[in-house]
Protein backbone atom coordinates (compact mmCIF):
# COMPACT_ATOMS: atom_id res chain seq x y z
CA UNK A 1 0.00 0.00 0.00
CA UNK A 2 1.44 3.49 -0.90
CA UNK A 3 1.71 5.91 1.50
CA UNK A 4 -1.09 8.30 0.17
CA UNK A 5 -3.33 5.33 0.02
CA UNK A 6 -2.13 4.73 3.51
CA UNK A 7 -2.98 7.96 4.71
CA UNK A 8 -6.62 8.10 2.68
CA UNK A 9 -7.79 4.94 4.43
CA UNK A 10 -6.21 6.67 7.90
CA UNK A 11 -8.21 9.88 7.18
CA UNK A 12 -11.74 7.84 6.59
CA UNK A 13 -10.50 5.47 10.25
CA UNK A 14 -10.41 8.87 11.98
CA UNK A 15 -13.51 9.94 10.33
CA UNK A 16 -15.80 6.66 11.17
CA UNK A 17 -13.92 6.69 14.88
CA UNK A 18 -13.28 3.42 14.52
CA UNK A 19 -10.10 3.94 16.30
CA UNK A 20 -8.39 6.24 18.10
CA UNK A 21 -5.89 9.08 16.91
CA UNK A 22 -2.85 7.84 19.22
CA UNK A 23 -3.25 3.90 18.13
CA UNK A 24 -3.86 5.02 14.72
CA UNK A 25 -0.94 6.99 14.93
CA UNK A 26 1.16 4.18 16.40
CA UNK A 27 -0.08 1.46 13.82
CA UNK A 28 1.12 4.38 10.86
CA UNK A 29 4.70 4.05 12.50
CA UNK A 30 5.03 0.57 13.21
CA UNK A 31 3.76 -0.49 9.75
CA UNK A 32 6.33 2.23 7.88
CA UNK A 33 8.89 0.47 9.82
CA UNK A 34 8.24 -2.89 9.79
CA UNK A 35 7.54 -2.65 5.88
CA UNK A 36 3.55 -3.92 6.30
CA UNK A 37 0.57 -2.30 4.90
CA UNK A 38 -1.26 -0.25 7.19
CA UNK A 39 -4.55 -2.12 6.69
CA UNK A 40 -2.95 -5.91 7.13
CA UNK A 41 -1.23 -4.50 10.27
CA UNK A 42 -4.66 -3.54 11.43
CA UNK A 43 -6.45 -6.67 10.87
CA UNK A 44 -3.13 -8.36 12.45
CA UNK A 45 -3.74 -6.07 15.99
CA UNK A 46 -7.41 -6.64 15.86
CA UNK A 47 -8.49 -3.36 15.37
CA UNK A 48 -10.46 -4.04 12.11
CA UNK A 49 -12.24 -6.84 10.71
CA UNK A 50 -11.49 -8.25 7.07
CA UNK A 51 -15.20 -6.94 5.91
CA UNK A 52 -14.42 -3.36 8.03
CA UNK A 53 -11.22 -3.23 5.94
CA UNK A 54 -12.74 -3.85 2.94
CA UNK A 55 -15.52 -1.43 3.36
CA UNK A 56 -13.28 1.18 4.22
CA UNK A 57 -10.72 0.45 0.83
CA UNK A 58 -13.90 0.56 -1.06
CA UNK A 59 -14.69 3.56 0.11
CA UNK A 60 -11.31 4.80 -0.59
CA UNK A 61 -11.35 3.78 -3.41
CA UNK A 62 -15.29 5.17 -4.45
CA UNK A 63 -16.63 1.55 -4.81
CA UNK A 64 -19.58 0.55 -2.56
CA UNK A 65 -19.11 -2.46 -0.38
CA UNK A 66 -21.75 -5.47 0.02
CA UNK A 67 -21.88 -7.45 3.13
CA UNK A 68 -23.02 -10.90 0.95
CA UNK A 69 -24.37 -12.11 4.38
CA UNK A 70 -27.08 -10.29 4.81
CA UNK A 71 -28.28 -9.68 1.12
CA UNK A 72 -30.75 -11.76 -1.37
CA UNK A 73 -28.69 -12.44 -4.83
CA UNK A 74 -30.54 -12.68 -7.83
CA UNK A 75 -30.26 -16.39 -8.85
CA UNK A 76 -31.02 -14.73 -12.49
CA UNK A 77 -28.13 -12.58 -12.23
CA UNK A 78 -25.69 -14.99 -10.49
CA UNK A 79 -26.00 -17.90 -13.20
CA UNK A 80 -24.92 -15.10 -16.11
CA UNK A 81 -21.17 -16.37 -15.41
CA UNK A 82 -20.06 -20.32 -14.71
CA UNK A 83 -19.04 -21.21 -11.04
CA UNK A 84 -15.25 -21.76 -12.42
CA UNK A 85 -15.40 -18.38 -13.77
CA UNK A 86 -16.71 -16.91 -10.34
CA UNK A 87 -14.32 -18.16 -8.54
CA UNK A 88 -11.48 -17.93 -10.86
CA UNK A 89 -11.95 -14.27 -10.59
CA UNK A 90 -13.38 -13.84 -7.04
CA UNK A 91 -16.13 -12.15 -8.44
CA UNK A 92 -20.33 -12.86 -8.03
CA UNK A 93 -23.27 -11.14 -9.82
CA UNK A 94 -25.52 -10.31 -7.51
CA UNK A 95 -28.19 -8.29 -9.28
CA UNK A 96 -29.22 -5.98 -11.86
CA UNK A 97 -30.04 -2.48 -11.35
CA UNK A 98 -32.25 0.02 -12.52
CA UNK A 99 -30.16 1.16 -15.54
CA UNK A 100 -30.27 -2.90 -16.34
CA UNK A 101 -26.67 -2.97 -15.58
CA UNK A 102 -25.20 -6.35 -14.10
CA UNK A 103 -23.90 -5.70 -10.59
CA UNK A 104 -20.57 -8.08 -9.46
CA UNK A 105 -19.16 -8.27 -6.40
CA UNK A 106 -15.35 -8.66 -6.15
CA UNK A 107 -12.89 -8.77 -3.76
CA UNK A 108 -10.69 -6.92 -6.46
CA UNK A 109 -12.51 -4.40 -7.94
CA UNK A 110 -9.39 -3.14 -9.90
CA UNK A 111 -8.96 -6.48 -12.20
CA UNK A 112 -9.78 -5.39 -15.37
CA UNK A 113 -9.42 -8.52 -16.76
CA UNK A 114 -12.01 -10.43 -14.98
CA UNK A 115 -14.31 -7.14 -15.79
CA UNK A 116 -13.73 -7.65 -19.49
CA UNK A 117 -14.24 -11.03 -19.43
CA UNK A 118 -17.60 -10.92 -17.47
CA UNK A 119 -18.35 -7.39 -19.86
CA UNK A 120 -18.13 -10.03 -23.11
CA UNK A 121 -19.76 -12.48 -21.76
CA UNK A 122 -22.59 -11.56 -20.52
CA UNK A 123 -22.64 -9.01 -23.06
CA UNK A 124 -23.89 -6.50 -20.33
CA UNK A 125 -22.52 -2.97 -18.69
CA UNK A 126 -21.11 -3.97 -15.05
CA UNK A 127 -21.40 -1.86 -11.98
CA UNK A 128 -18.83 -3.16 -9.71
CA UNK A 129 -19.37 -3.18 -6.15
CA UNK A 130 -16.45 -5.08 -3.22
CA UNK A 131 -17.20 -8.13 -1.37
CA UNK A 132 -15.26 -10.22 1.17
CA UNK A 133 -13.06 -12.88 -0.92
CA UNK A 134 -14.55 -15.15 1.83
CA UNK A 135 -18.22 -14.33 1.55
CA UNK A 136 -18.16 -14.38 -2.04
CA UNK A 137 -17.02 -18.11 -2.31
CA UNK A 138 -19.45 -18.71 0.23
CA UNK A 139 -22.25 -17.53 -1.98
CA UNK A 140 -21.21 -19.24 -4.54
CA UNK A 141 -20.92 -22.68 -3.40
CA UNK A 142 -24.26 -21.85 -1.91
CA UNK A 143 -26.06 -21.10 -5.45
CA UNK A 144 -24.14 -24.02 -7.09
CA UNK A 145 -24.92 -26.46 -4.43
CA UNK A 146 -28.84 -25.54 -5.20
CA UNK A 147 -28.25 -25.73 -8.73
CA UNK A 148 -26.75 -29.11 -8.55
CA UNK A 149 -29.35 -30.42 -6.46
CA UNK A 150 -32.17 -29.39 -8.88
CA UNK A 151 -30.27 -30.81 -11.83
CA UNK A 152 -29.27 -34.21 -10.05
CA UNK A 153 -32.94 -34.13 -8.86
CA UNK A 154 -34.68 -33.51 -12.70
CA UNK A 155 -32.24 -35.51 -14.10
CA UNK A 156 -32.94 -38.39 -11.86
CA UNK A 157 -36.96 -37.92 -11.92
CA UNK A 158 -36.66 -37.46 -16.08
CA UNK A 159 -38.95 -40.70 -16.19
CA UNK A 160 -41.15 -40.63 -13.24
CA UNK A 161 -44.43 -38.46 -14.66
CA UNK A 162 -45.41 -36.58 -11.51
CA UNK A 163 -49.36 -38.73 -12.04
CA UNK A 164 -47.84 -42.17 -12.67
CA UNK A 165 -46.17 -42.01 -8.98
CA UNK A 166 -47.89 -44.41 -6.40
CA UNK A 167 -47.66 -44.03 -2.59
CA UNK A 168 -44.58 -46.29 -2.55
CA UNK A 169 -42.57 -44.51 -5.03
CA UNK A 170 -43.36 -41.08 -3.43
CA UNK A 171 -42.15 -41.88 -0.06
CA UNK A 172 -39.03 -43.49 -2.00
CA UNK A 173 -38.27 -40.35 -4.11
CA UNK A 174 -38.79 -38.29 -0.69
CA UNK A 175 -36.30 -40.14 0.87
CA UNK A 176 -33.78 -39.92 -1.54
CA UNK A 177 -30.49 -38.15 -0.68
CA UNK A 178 -30.76 -35.20 -3.78
CA UNK A 179 -34.66 -34.72 -2.61
CA UNK A 180 -33.10 -34.02 0.84
CA UNK A 181 -30.56 -31.64 0.12
CA UNK A 182 -32.95 -29.67 -1.98
CA UNK A 183 -35.80 -29.53 0.66
CA UNK A 184 -32.62 -28.42 3.46
CA UNK A 185 -31.40 -25.66 0.79
CA UNK A 186 -34.19 -24.41 0.23
CA UNK A 187 -35.05 -24.08 3.95
CA UNK A 188 -31.70 -22.76 4.80
CA UNK A 189 -31.54 -20.45 2.05
CA UNK A 190 -34.76 -18.96 3.08
CA UNK A 191 -33.37 -18.68 6.82
CA UNK A 192 -30.38 -16.62 5.35
CA UNK A 193 -32.32 -14.52 3.46
CA UNK A 194 -34.40 -13.05 6.21
CA UNK A 195 -37.83 -14.59 4.53
CA UNK A 196 -40.76 -15.26 6.67
CA UNK A 197 -42.86 -17.89 4.71
CA UNK A 198 -41.99 -19.84 1.76
CA UNK A 199 -44.35 -20.83 -0.80
CA UNK A 200 -44.02 -24.00 -2.89
CA UNK A 201 -46.31 -23.96 -5.75
CA UNK A 202 -47.04 -26.77 -8.18
CA UNK A 203 -47.71 -25.04 -11.89
CA UNK A 204 -48.98 -26.76 -14.80
CA UNK A 205 -45.24 -27.25 -16.28
CA UNK A 206 -43.17 -26.67 -13.74
CA UNK A 207 -42.80 -26.32 -9.93
CA UNK A 208 -42.30 -22.49 -8.52
CA UNK A 209 -40.56 -21.64 -4.84
CA UNK A 210 -41.22 -18.41 -3.46
CA UNK A 211 -39.90 -16.46 -0.20
CA UNK A 212 -41.80 -13.19 1.39
CA UNK A 213 -38.80 -10.95 2.61
CA UNK A 214 -40.26 -7.84 4.36
CA UNK A 215 -43.67 -8.54 3.75
CA UNK A 216 -43.34 -8.95 -0.12
CA UNK A 217 -42.95 -12.16 -2.21
CA UNK A 218 -39.80 -13.02 -4.76
CA UNK A 219 -39.24 -16.07 -6.47
CA UNK A 220 -36.32 -17.83 -6.09
CA UNK A 221 -36.62 -21.32 -7.92
CA UNK A 222 -38.45 -23.50 -10.76
CA UNK A 223 -37.38 -26.67 -10.81
CA UNK A 224 -38.71 -29.50 -13.29
CA UNK A 225 -42.25 -30.52 -12.18
CA UNK A 226 -40.98 -34.30 -12.26
CA UNK A 227 -39.92 -33.47 -8.71
CA UNK A 228 -42.34 -31.78 -7.56
CA UNK A 229 -44.25 -34.82 -5.92
CA UNK A 230 -40.51 -35.61 -3.97
CA UNK A 231 -40.11 -32.33 -2.45
CA UNK A 232 -43.46 -32.07 -1.29
CA UNK A 233 -43.63 -35.32 0.35
CA UNK A 234 -40.45 -34.70 1.71
CA UNK A 235 -41.95 -31.92 3.67
CA UNK A 236 -44.79 -33.56 4.60
CA UNK A 237 -42.73 -36.29 6.08
CA UNK A 238 -40.61 -34.31 7.76
CA UNK A 239 -44.18 -32.46 9.15
CA UNK A 240 -45.65 -35.72 10.28
CA UNK A 241 -48.41 -35.50 7.65
CA UNK A 242 -50.14 -37.92 5.73
CA UNK A 243 -48.98 -38.29 2.69
CA UNK A 244 -51.19 -40.32 1.26
CA UNK A 245 -54.00 -37.96 1.63
CA UNK A 246 -53.80 -35.17 -1.39
CA UNK A 247 -57.03 -34.05 -1.18
CA UNK A 248 -57.46 -32.59 1.74
CA UNK A 249 -55.76 -29.30 3.69
CA UNK A 250 -53.57 -30.61 6.31
CA UNK A 251 -51.42 -28.66 8.72
CA UNK A 252 -48.03 -29.73 10.72
CA UNK A 253 -45.01 -28.58 12.12
CA UNK A 254 -41.29 -29.16 11.34
CA UNK A 255 -38.01 -28.63 13.68
CA UNK A 256 -34.50 -28.65 11.91
CA UNK A 257 -31.10 -27.40 13.07
CA UNK A 258 -29.06 -25.56 10.81
CA UNK A 259 -25.37 -25.72 10.13
CA UNK A 260 -23.91 -23.26 13.32
CA UNK A 261 -26.59 -24.95 15.71
CA UNK A 262 -29.41 -23.02 14.53
CA UNK A 263 -33.00 -24.43 15.43
CA UNK A 264 -35.30 -23.27 14.14
CA UNK A 265 -39.23 -24.08 14.12
CA UNK A 266 -41.16 -23.99 10.68
CA UNK A 267 -45.46 -24.14 10.58
CA UNK A 268 -46.32 -25.86 7.17
CA UNK A 269 -50.41 -26.12 5.59
CA UNK A 270 -51.03 -27.66 2.57
CA UNK A 271 -53.45 -26.85 -0.14
CA UNK A 272 -54.95 -29.00 -2.91
CA UNK A 273 -55.16 -27.57 -5.90
CA UNK A 274 -55.26 -28.54 -9.40
CA UNK A 275 -52.07 -28.89 -10.58
CA UNK A 276 -51.34 -30.61 -6.78
CA UNK A 277 -50.69 -30.00 -3.29
CA UNK A 278 -49.31 -26.04 -2.25
CA UNK A 279 -47.37 -25.65 0.43
CA UNK A 280 -47.00 -22.72 2.76
CA UNK A 281 -44.08 -22.61 5.16
CA UNK A 282 -44.29 -20.11 8.07
CA UNK A 283 -40.57 -19.94 9.51
CA UNK A 284 -40.94 -18.94 13.15
CA UNK A 285 -38.20 -17.22 14.22
CA UNK A 286 -38.22 -17.33 18.16
CA UNK A 287 -35.48 -13.95 18.35
CA UNK A 288 -38.76 -12.28 17.66
CA UNK A 289 -40.75 -13.54 20.78
CA UNK A 290 -37.89 -11.72 22.74
CA UNK A 291 -38.84 -8.30 21.11
CA UNK A 292 -39.28 -5.28 23.46
CA UNK A 293 -43.02 -3.31 23.07
CA UNK A 294 -40.52 -0.62 22.33
CA UNK A 295 -38.97 -2.05 19.66
CA UNK A 296 -41.80 -2.85 17.73
CA UNK A 297 -42.01 0.91 16.33
CA UNK A 298 -45.32 2.23 18.65
CA UNK A 299 -44.79 6.31 18.65
CA UNK A 300 -44.58 7.75 22.78
CA UNK A 301 -48.46 8.41 21.91
CA UNK A 302 -49.27 5.03 21.27
CA UNK A 303 -47.30 3.56 23.16
CA UNK A 304 -48.40 5.36 26.91
CA UNK A 305 -52.27 4.35 25.00
CA UNK A 306 -51.42 0.58 25.25
CA UNK A 307 -48.90 0.29 28.34
CA UNK A 308 -51.77 2.21 30.64
CA UNK A 309 -54.10 -0.74 29.53
CA UNK A 310 -52.05 -3.94 29.69
CA UNK A 311 -51.27 -2.21 33.40
CA UNK A 312 -54.72 -2.81 34.51
CA UNK A 313 -55.45 -6.08 36.61
CA UNK A 314 -58.49 -6.92 34.67
CA UNK A 315 -60.38 -5.96 31.35
CA UNK A 316 -59.50 -6.78 28.13
CA UNK A 317 -57.01 -6.09 25.21
CA UNK A 318 -57.42 -6.58 21.38
CA UNK A 319 -55.10 -6.74 18.93
CA UNK A 320 -56.38 -6.54 15.37
CA UNK A 321 -55.47 -6.43 11.91
CA UNK A 322 -55.31 -9.00 8.80
CA UNK A 323 -53.25 -12.22 8.73
CA UNK A 324 -49.46 -11.45 8.78
CA UNK A 325 -49.68 -8.21 10.29
CA UNK A 326 -47.52 -8.81 13.68
CA UNK A 327 -50.22 -9.38 15.91
CA UNK A 328 -48.72 -12.40 18.02
CA UNK A 329 -45.28 -10.54 17.90
CA UNK A 330 -47.03 -7.87 19.49
CA UNK A 331 -48.89 -9.95 22.56
CA UNK A 332 -46.04 -12.44 22.49
CA UNK A 333 -43.97 -8.41 23.90
CA UNK A 334 -46.52 -8.02 26.28
CA UNK A 335 -46.88 -10.99 27.85
CA UNK A 336 -42.91 -11.11 28.49
CA UNK A 337 -43.50 -7.75 30.32
CA UNK A 338 -46.38 -9.24 32.25
CA UNK A 339 -44.63 -12.54 33.27
CA UNK A 340 -44.39 -12.28 36.53
CA UNK A 341 -43.47 -14.62 39.40
CA UNK A 342 -46.55 -13.80 41.43
CA UNK A 343 -48.96 -14.32 38.09
CA UNK A 344 -50.07 -17.36 37.13
CA UNK A 345 -50.28 -16.67 32.70
CA UNK A 346 -52.59 -18.99 30.75
CA UNK A 347 -52.74 -18.81 27.27
CA UNK A 348 -54.84 -20.98 24.53
CA UNK A 349 -53.45 -21.28 20.90
CA UNK A 350 -54.05 -23.03 17.81
CA UNK A 351 -51.27 -23.49 17.34
CA UNK A 352 -48.43 -22.93 19.91
CA UNK A 353 -46.36 -21.29 17.72
CA UNK A 354 -43.20 -20.18 20.39
CA UNK A 355 -43.03 -21.45 23.10
CA UNK A 356 -42.58 -19.05 26.72
CA UNK A 357 -40.80 -19.99 29.94
CA UNK A 358 -43.05 -19.48 32.80
CA UNK A 359 -45.89 -19.45 31.02
CA UNK A 360 -48.82 -22.67 30.39
CA UNK A 361 -49.82 -23.31 26.85
CA UNK A 362 -52.62 -24.70 25.91
CA UNK A 363 -52.71 -26.39 22.22
CA UNK A 364 -56.25 -26.43 20.86
CA UNK A 365 -57.45 -30.09 19.91
CA UNK A 366 -60.71 -29.81 17.80
CA UNK A 367 -60.57 -33.54 16.83
CA UNK A 368 -60.15 -34.73 20.22
CA UNK A 369 -62.71 -31.44 21.14
CA UNK A 370 -60.66 -29.22 22.80
CA UNK A 371 -61.91 -26.03 21.00
CA UNK A 372 -60.84 -22.47 22.17
CA UNK A 373 -63.82 -22.52 23.83
CA UNK A 374 -63.70 -25.55 25.77
CA UNK A 375 -60.51 -24.87 26.68
CA UNK A 376 -61.47 -21.55 28.50
CA UNK A 377 -63.47 -23.05 30.59
CA UNK A 378 -61.18 -25.23 31.99
CA UNK A 379 -58.62 -22.54 32.24
CA UNK A 380 -61.06 -20.38 34.39
CA UNK A 381 -61.12 -22.96 36.87
CA UNK A 382 -56.59 -23.05 37.04
CA UNK A 383 -56.86 -19.93 38.91
CA UNK A 384 -55.44 -18.15 35.99
CA UNK A 385 -54.51 -13.94 36.45
CA UNK A 386 -54.10 -13.56 32.72
CA UNK A 387 -55.54 -15.24 30.00
CA UNK A 388 -54.15 -15.25 26.28
CA UNK A 389 -56.71 -16.49 23.62
CA UNK A 390 -54.76 -16.76 20.46
CA UNK A 391 -58.34 -15.93 18.17
CA UNK A 392 -62.30 -15.37 19.30
CA UNK A 393 -63.30 -16.70 15.78
CA UNK A 394 -67.15 -17.61 17.06
CA UNK A 395 -69.94 -16.18 20.38
CA UNK A 396 -68.79 -18.96 22.42
CA UNK A 397 -65.42 -18.21 22.94
CA UNK A 398 -66.10 -14.22 22.77
CA UNK A 399 -68.78 -14.65 25.43
CA UNK A 400 -66.54 -16.95 27.90
CA UNK A 401 -63.50 -14.45 27.51
CA UNK A 402 -65.74 -11.20 27.90
CA UNK A 403 -67.10 -12.95 30.91
CA UNK A 404 -63.37 -13.61 32.68
CA UNK A 405 -62.59 -10.06 31.74
CA UNK A 406 -65.27 -9.07 33.85
CA UNK A 407 -64.64 -11.46 36.96
CA UNK A 408 -60.75 -10.14 37.66
CA UNK A 409 -58.82 -11.50 34.78
CA UNK A 410 -56.86 -9.80 32.35
CA UNK A 411 -57.29 -11.07 28.63
CA UNK A 412 -55.63 -10.94 25.56
CA UNK A 413 -56.68 -11.90 22.31
CA UNK A 414 -56.81 -10.97 18.70
CA UNK A 415 -59.74 -10.24 15.92
CA UNK A 416 -59.68 -9.73 12.75
CA UNK A 417 -61.17 -6.23 11.96
CA UNK A 418 -59.90 -3.65 9.70
CA UNK A 419 -59.33 -1.11 12.32
CA UNK A 420 -60.06 -0.53 16.16
CA UNK A 421 -63.37 0.88 16.00
CA UNK A 422 -64.53 -1.81 14.22
CA UNK A 423 -63.88 -4.56 16.85
CA UNK A 424 -66.74 -3.29 19.27
CA UNK A 425 -69.21 -3.88 16.20
CA UNK A 426 -67.97 -7.36 15.03
CA UNK A 427 -68.17 -8.75 19.00
CA UNK A 428 -71.76 -7.26 18.70
CA UNK A 429 -72.45 -8.94 15.64
CA UNK A 430 -70.67 -12.07 17.04
CA UNK A 431 -73.98 -12.48 19.47
CA UNK A 432 -72.57 -10.21 22.04
CA UNK A 433 -74.76 -8.11 24.43
CA UNK A 434 -73.84 -4.43 23.73
CA UNK A 435 -73.82 -3.80 27.20
CA UNK A 436 -70.87 -6.67 27.86
CA UNK A 437 -68.48 -5.23 25.10
CA UNK A 438 -68.78 -2.05 26.33
CA UNK A 439 -67.65 -3.19 30.01
CA UNK A 440 -65.15 -5.49 29.10
CA UNK A 441 -63.28 -3.94 26.46
CA UNK A 442 -60.47 -1.52 27.57
CA UNK A 443 -58.00 -1.60 24.68
CA UNK A 444 -58.06 -2.31 20.62
CA UNK A 445 -54.81 -1.75 19.18
CA UNK A 446 -55.13 -2.26 15.19
CA UNK A 447 -51.78 -3.02 13.55
CA UNK A 448 -50.38 -2.66 10.20
CA UNK A 449 -46.82 -3.78 9.09
CA UNK A 450 -44.82 -1.51 6.33
CA UNK A 451 -41.25 -1.77 4.78
CA UNK A 452 -38.52 -0.31 6.82
CA UNK A 453 -36.95 2.12 4.41
CA UNK A 454 -32.64 0.79 3.78
CA UNK A 455 -30.55 3.29 5.77
CA UNK A 456 -27.93 3.00 3.04
CA UNK A 457 -29.51 3.99 -0.02
CA UNK A 458 -32.85 5.89 0.61
CA UNK A 459 -32.86 9.33 -1.02
CA UNK A 460 -34.04 12.47 0.49
CA UNK A 461 -36.49 14.47 -1.98
CA UNK A 462 -38.87 17.49 -1.77
CA UNK A 463 -42.54 16.56 -2.60
CA UNK A 464 -44.72 19.13 -4.11
CA UNK A 465 -48.10 20.60 -1.93
CA UNK A 466 -50.12 19.23 -4.79
CA UNK A 467 -48.98 15.30 -4.08
CA UNK A 468 -49.38 15.44 -0.70
CA UNK A 469 -52.57 16.80 -0.54
CA UNK A 470 -53.38 13.78 -2.85
CA UNK A 471 -51.67 11.35 -0.45
CA UNK A 472 -53.64 12.87 2.26
CA UNK A 473 -50.77 13.82 3.92
CA UNK A 474 -51.23 15.54 6.82
CA UNK A 475 -50.26 19.20 6.58
CA UNK A 476 -50.60 22.64 9.30
CA UNK A 477 -52.01 25.24 7.43
CA UNK A 478 -48.55 27.30 7.24
CA UNK A 479 -46.50 24.32 7.49
CA UNK A 480 -43.29 24.65 4.94
CA UNK A 481 -43.75 20.97 2.71
CA UNK A 482 -41.14 18.56 4.93
CA UNK A 483 -38.27 16.90 2.94
CA UNK A 484 -39.61 13.32 2.86
CA UNK A 485 -37.49 9.93 1.90
CA UNK A 486 -38.24 7.42 -0.62
CA UNK A 487 -36.90 4.10 -1.70
CA UNK A 488 -34.01 3.88 -4.28
CA UNK A 489 -32.39 0.16 -3.97
CA UNK A 490 -29.08 -1.01 -3.59
CA UNK A 491 -26.98 -4.65 -3.20
CA UNK A 492 -27.56 -4.60 0.36
CA UNK A 493 -31.70 -4.05 0.46
CA UNK A 494 -31.54 -6.23 -2.75
CA UNK A 495 -32.65 -3.66 -5.04
CA UNK A 496 -35.81 -3.21 -3.23
CA UNK A 497 -34.93 0.16 -1.72
CA UNK A 498 -36.35 -1.55 1.92
CA UNK A 499 -34.99 -3.61 4.80
CA UNK A 500 -36.46 -5.27 7.52
CA UNK A 501 -40.27 -4.25 8.91
CA UNK A 502 -42.06 -1.84 11.42
CA UNK A 503 -45.22 -1.67 12.87
CA UNK A 504 -47.84 1.12 12.52
CA UNK A 505 -50.57 1.57 14.94
CA UNK A 506 -53.88 2.53 15.89
CA UNK A 507 -54.44 2.38 20.12
CA UNK A 508 -58.24 3.00 21.00
CA UNK A 509 -59.39 2.99 24.73
CA UNK A 510 -62.17 2.43 25.51
CA UNK A 511 -63.80 5.11 27.73
CA UNK A 512 -67.31 6.29 28.79
CA UNK A 513 -68.41 8.09 26.11
CA UNK A 514 -67.61 4.76 23.40
CA UNK A 515 -69.14 2.59 26.21
CA UNK A 516 -72.70 4.57 25.67
CA UNK A 517 -72.02 4.92 21.43
CA UNK A 518 -71.58 1.03 22.09
CA UNK A 519 -74.79 0.45 24.38
CA UNK A 520 -76.79 2.12 21.71
CA UNK A 521 -75.16 0.37 18.62
CA UNK A 522 -74.02 3.09 17.20
CA UNK A 523 -72.31 2.77 13.56
CA UNK A 524 -68.63 2.30 13.31
CA UNK A 525 -67.83 5.67 11.85
CA UNK A 526 -69.50 7.28 14.94
CA UNK A 527 -67.38 5.14 17.11
CA UNK A 528 -64.37 6.50 14.94
CA UNK A 529 -65.08 10.13 14.96
CA UNK A 530 -65.52 9.78 19.18
CA UNK A 531 -62.14 8.39 20.07
CA UNK A 532 -60.72 10.66 17.10
CA UNK A 533 -61.96 13.21 19.31
CA UNK A 534 -60.74 11.71 22.47
CA UNK A 535 -56.86 11.61 20.85
CA UNK A 536 -56.90 8.31 19.23
CA UNK A 537 -54.08 8.92 16.60
CA UNK A 538 -55.50 6.51 13.58
CA UNK A 539 -53.47 4.17 11.36
CA UNK A 540 -52.89 6.28 8.55
CA UNK A 541 -51.66 9.50 10.68
CA UNK A 542 -49.42 7.11 12.60
CA UNK A 543 -48.29 6.04 9.40
CA UNK A 544 -47.32 9.36 7.98
CA UNK A 545 -45.64 10.28 11.30
CA UNK A 546 -43.48 7.70 10.40
CA UNK A 547 -42.91 8.97 6.80
CA UNK A 548 -42.12 12.43 8.56
CA UNK A 549 -39.15 10.77 10.30
CA UNK A 550 -37.89 9.13 7.42
CA UNK A 551 -38.55 5.78 8.44
CA UNK A 552 -40.65 4.83 5.45
CA UNK A 553 -41.95 6.46 2.47
CA UNK A 554 -45.09 7.18 1.29
CA UNK A 555 -45.57 4.85 -1.49
CA UNK A 556 -45.44 1.85 1.38
CA UNK A 557 -48.22 3.34 3.63
CA UNK A 558 -50.07 4.02 0.90
CA UNK A 559 -49.26 0.01 -0.57
CA UNK A 560 -50.49 -0.92 3.49
CA UNK A 561 -53.38 1.29 4.45
CA UNK A 562 -56.55 2.27 2.19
Amino acid sequence: MSQQTARGLAEIILEEGLISKDKLEEAIAESQSAGKSLGRLLLEKGYLTESSLLALMARRLGYDFVDLTEIQVDPTAASTITENLAKRYRALPIAFDEQGRLVVAMSDPNNVYALDDIRSITGKEVKTVVAAPSDILAAISRIQRLDRSVESLTDTSESMADEALDLGDARNVADEAPIVKLVNLIITQAVNDRASDIHIEPQERDMRVRYRIDGVLHEVLRPSKTIQSGVISRLKIMADMDIAERRLPQDGRISVQLQGGKAIDLRIASLPTVYGEKLVLRILDKSSVLLKLEDLGFSEHNFTQFQSAYQKPYGMILVTGPTGSGKSTTLYATLNILNQIDRNVITVEDPVEYRLPGINQVQTNNKAGLTFASALRSILRSDPDIVLIGEIRDRETAQIAIEASLTGHLVLSTLHTNDAPSAVSRLIEMGIEPFLVASAIDCVLAQRLARRLCERCKESYQPTREALIENRFPLIDDEDVPTLFRAVGCTKCGKTGYRGRMAVHEVMLVGEEIERLAVERKSTDEIMRMALDQGMVSLRADGMLKVRQGLTSLEEIQRVIV
